[in-house]
C-alpha cells in the first residue's frame, strides 16, 4: 500500500508529466482502436461456426507460407 501512495503523490506533483501521460494515452487510444477499424478488417466475421474460420485461417496460413 505504501508503493501506490508513493506512486500516487509522484503523479499529483507532475507538471509536465501529467500532459505527457494524455498526450501519450491519445496516441494509444489513435493507433489501437482508431486505426484498426479502418485498416484492419475482420475477415473472420463472415463465417458462422469456428470449424470454417479454422478452415480460412489454415488455409490462409498454408496459401501464405508457400508464396515466396
Amino acid at each position: 500500500m505504501r508503493v501506490f501512495r508513493f506512486y500516487l503523490e509522484g503523479f499529483k506533483g507532475m507538471t509536465w508529466g501529467k500532459t505527457l501521460w494524455l498526450i501519450i494515452l491519445v496516441k494509444l487510444f489513435i493507433l489501437f482502436f482508431i486505426l484498426k477499424l479502418f485498416f484492419f478488417p475482420n475477415y473472420l466475421k463472415k463465417f458462422g461456426n469456428e470449424s470454417e474460420k479454422e478452415q480460412y485461417v489454415s488455409e490462409e496460413l498454408i496459401q501464405r507460407a508457400i508464396k515466396p
